[in-house]
């Protein structure tokens, strides 16, 4: 029997409207529908005027490990899987990629309906560098556990895109401000695309500072890159130094730091010459 396909599609992130007419055919054709939230998949087929007749069954974080490999057999039977999360691409912080695994390992065919998105709606509304960015999904909730993931990623270059709940956003905000600087450029977007849809910008301490006063709804938060520190001579110098009395010659050690670094090896080897013999 020729195989069916698993076919993981992007839902409305707010206003039922921007469902693609792909969407509602998929739903009215799909053998199994996988929804993260069975009552809201039937609330949006109800809003977009689609009759659901495959069979609907739960998919979420806490059974995607028992279901993957049921789904899988109906597409490899030659059945229609349609994967959906409450909002967004499935298996973007939702649930997804292990049942993506399993089908691929199994050799079963996995398609993308593509859609809504609230990682590049975020992004492209928060007025912030778009070139390159990277997604940070959800912060550990813990205080001492955020603070240590926000650190690691203080000096990350490109723009951040995370997911925040509204209760935990002002202690998020607060230790940004800590890790990045209270002047570091964000964007708290709330309730896109949706009738209160609101996108606050600023540096993050006084963002924190608004967030303190209760804030509600799905929240996607967008944080400028660091800036990038210029090299200089005097900052690496005594890198030649040790490479030097390491056993290397002078000119190779300032060559390799050189490389690493991108300023100039004459600089650099001058600036070590003189280091050497004060």
């Amino acid at each position: 029997m020729t195989p069916g396909v698993i076919l993981l599609a992007a839902t409305p992130i707010g206003d039922a409207g921007d469902a693609p007419p792909r969407l509602r055919r998929a739903l009215a054709e799909a053998d199994v529908v996988a929804a993260e939230d069975t009552r809201r998949l039937r609330a949006l087929a109800a809003r977009i005027g689609v009759r659901v007749t495959g069979r609907v069954l739960s998919f979420h974080e806490h059974n995607e490990g028992e279901r993957a490999g049921d789904l899988v057999a109906v597409a490899r039977d030659g059945g229609r899987v349609l994967v959906v999360s409450d909002a967004g691409m499935p298996s973007v912080s939702d649930p997804g990629y292990r049942l993506v695994r399993t089908a691929t390992d199994a050799g079963v065919p996995v398609s993308v309906l593509p859609g809504p998105s609230a990682v590049l709606t975020a992004l492209a509304i928060s007025g912030l560098a778009t070139d390159r960015f990277c997604f940070e999904g959800f912060v550990p909730r813990k205080g001492g556990d955020r603070a240590r993931a926000l650190t690691a990623l203080a000096s990350e270059p490109r723009t951040m895109v995370f997911f925040e709940s509204p209760h935990r956003l002002a202690a998020t905000l607060t230790d940004m401000a800590a890790a990045f600087g209270p002047d570091r450029p964000a964007a708290v977007c709330r309730e896109l695309t949706k009738t209160y849809e609101e996108v606050r910008r600023g540096g993050l301490a006084a963002l924190a500072d608004w967030a303190a006063e209760r804030v509600r709804g799905e929240i996607t938060l967008v944080v400028a890159g660091a800036t990038p520190v210029a090299a200089s001579v005097e900052d690496h110098v005594d890198r030649v130094v040790a490479l030097a009395d390491g056993g290397a010659r002078l000119k190779d050690a300032a060559a390799t730091v050189a490389a690493e670094t991108g300023l100039g090896r004459r600089e650099l080897y001058q600036a070590a010459l003189e280091r050497r013999t004060t």
